[in-house]
């Protein structure tokens, strides 16, 4: 007999605590507020849009477009926030959907309203706009973003061509919405049943947020069964997914040759000043490292006593003894304690985020997104979007994405809207740092072998996520874009292919591969629909580590160098500010300090599990 596990299927949003929820009263009283905004944003367009053609007319007129630029873009990120946050709770809930798609619109109409100042400032001439800087005290913080403007000038096209390229941005976007509504509210999934625990039959429901659980049971069976469905639910759409990531690679095609960009990888890299070298040395390092990766692989593998390792085994307890239960308030108390060399001001902002202002959308619910993310604009809150499920690999995502969060805070709380935002390549150290900080502190505090077992373990996965998942996938992302940028044909069978090839690397003779089901993995990553996003997740791990490790060995200045960098915000090149935190990443030295870290933990398991 067959029955469904009602244990594992999820409670509908409606049931979930409100502490446990993220707090959208605190950006909109309502949704009907919201609408209000949204009309109000609208209402507010012709405003800045008086300043077409103007800008050249005086310093005053320049800071009163900047002024009005900076108040209608700063009310348009809330609207979208609230919005996205809301959507992404509950991917089932209509209203939600449509108030998405409405701020999306909306974000495109603004983007276009403004499209005509960078234009305008680069033909007033750098000259001028330095003397404006100095005679008007409104436009002197403008520095970093003037010379960001002239470096980029070469790139930016002319006011229509600008305009177009905003408007174009609400239906370029539709690619990525279709995509999630895809895989997070229309496809499902075979259940999972397990070969030992459940005798009867028992089925399990696999969906974004119970996947995870899943892959990390110490039943074997139950593990490859809801992976090997959740692969198969994917390879069922193949040709579809395929279809929709080939149309965002053409944008990113699109978009890098209207502005005369040589390639989409020089295109993304542009954008924050970072040299295509840096992504080349990830590479290359992360190849020549790939032997350690293959001895983790046999460490698991012998410590676990199988004969042969399978994808679905990498997120696995060693044995079922070794993986503790977190419950969401002791993981905010052993990231408050990891993080405390960076003092009580980080510590405690942090910590009444967690338990009293509600930055966390803490656990499942049906239908809401898969993964995890941290949101929020100037005006708001950080905000997480997560899954929590009581275990450390649970604890280690908040610990991440607490990161970008108190990095939010930080650059909010110091630097004007305008640079209180970051680049995503700065965005990925904060992250990783407080994972990097958090492990250590257990590893210092937890003695017992078991604990350590488990702890390293959620190490490896995340390692795994970030220092291999995403060189494979950014290599992968590479070869696509270049394919494309060629003007070559791709098929999905095209995209499995390569996507297997790079797993046969990186798994070498130690991991038994399953060609078709690891070569949909692309599918899974919603990433790559952003251009080249998923290598500033190497090398920012990368960067953690090197700048905790300093940290780490009683650095007495490197605790302030990093909080600083947390400050900056974009007031400083991304490659500008990780040097003021003490790391060089055009250099390959952080990639291998994180792979001696990595080298480190594995032996460590080792020496437990012998």
């Amino acid at each position: 007999m067959v029955t469904t596990q009602t244990p594992t299927t999820l409670p509908p949003r409606s049931t979930i605590a409100k502490e446990y929820t993220w707090n959208a009263e605190s950006v909109f009283i309502s949704p009907a507020h919201w609408a209000q905004a949204a009309d109000d944003v609208i209402a507010a367009i012709p405003q800045v849009q008086q300043f077409k053609g103007r800008l050249a007319e005086s310093a005053d007129t320049l800071a009163n477009y900047l002024a009005a630029a900076e108040q209608l873009t700063r009310k348009t990120g809330k609207v979208f926030v609230y919005a996205s946050m809301s959507s992404a709770a509950d991917t089932g809930d209509q209203e939600a959907t449509a108030m998405a798609g409405q701020a999306r619109g909306l974000y495109g109409r603004v983007m276009a309203a403004i499209a005509f100042g960078r234009p305008e400032m680069l033909a007033i001439g750098r000259e001028t706009l330095e003397k404006w800087m100095d005679e008007e005290p409104r436009l002197a913080s403008y520095r970093q973003y003037v010379d960001n403007l002239f470096r980029t000038a070469q790139h930016v096209r002319s006011a229509e061509v600008e305009e177009v390229l905003g408007m174009v941005s609400d239906p370029f976007a539709t690619v990525q919405t279709t995509y999630t509504q895809l895989t997070n509210a229309d496809l499902k999934f075979a259940p999972a049943v397990a070969d030992v625990t459940d005798e009867d039959g028992v089925e399990h429901e696999v969906t974004q947020g119970t996947l995870g659980r899943y892959l990390s049971s110490s039943d074997r069976g139950l593990r490859r069964s809801a992976w090997e469905n959740y692969m198969d639910g994917h390879l069922a759409f193949k040709n579809t997914l395929a279809s929709s990531l080939l149309t965002s690679v053409k944008q990113d095609v699109f978009r890098a040759r209207v502005r005369g960009y040589p390639t989409c990888l020089e295109a993304s890299l542009f954008e924050n000043n970072i040299p295509v070298e840096v992504f080349h040395n990830l590479i290359n390092t992360f190849k020549r490292n790939i032997p350690t990766w293959h001895k983790y692989w046999r460490v698991k593998r012998q410590a676990m006593k199988l004969d042969s390792i399978h994808t679905y085994d990498v997120w696995a307890p060693i044995s079922a003894d070794t993986e503790p239960h977190v419950p969401y308030a002791q993981a905010v108390e052993w990231i408050a304690q990891g993080m405390e060399p960076l003092g009580s001001d980080y510590v405690n902002a942090m910590r009444k985020g967690c338990l009293e202002d509600r930055w966390v959308d803490v656990y499942p619910n049906q239908g809401k997104r898969q993964g995890a993310f941290s949101s929020g604009v100037h005006d708001t809150h950080p905000f997480i979007m997560m899954s929590y499920n009581d275990t450390l690999g649970a604890m280690s995502t908040l610990a991440h994405e607490l990161g970008h969060s108190m990095h939010s805070y930080y650059s909010r709380k110091t630097q004007p809207a305008m640079y209180s935002g970051y680049s995503l390549f700065v965005a990925e150290v904060a992250s990783n740092f407080n994972q990097a900080m958090t492990r250590a502190r257990l590893m210092q505090t937890q003695t017992d072998p078991n604990f350590q077992i488990a702890l390293i373990q959620e190490a490896m996965g995340n390692f795994h996520r970030y220092f291999f998942i995403m060189p494979l996938l950014a290599q992968f992302e590479l070869e696509v874009h270049t394919r494309a940028e060629q003007g070559k044909g791709i098929t999905a069978g095209d995209l499995n292919g390569l996507m297997a090839d790079l797993f046969a690397e990186g798994y070498g003779e130690e991991m038994t591969l399953d060609r078709e089901r690891d070569g949909i993995t692309w599918a899974t990553f919603g990433h790559l629909y952003s251009n080249y996003y998923v290598y500033q997740y190497a090398t920012g791990i990368s960067a953690a580590h090197a700048l905790s490790e300093k940290i780490l060995a009683g650095d007495a200045d490197a605790a302030k160098r990093y909080v600083e960098f947390l400050s900056l915000g974009s007031s400083a090149y991304p490659l500008q500010a990780l040097a003021h935190a003490g790391v060089d990443m055009t250099s390959p030295e952080a990639v291998e300090t994180t792979f001696a870290v990595f080298a480190r933990y594995v032996d460590r398991l080792e020496e437990l599990t012998q």
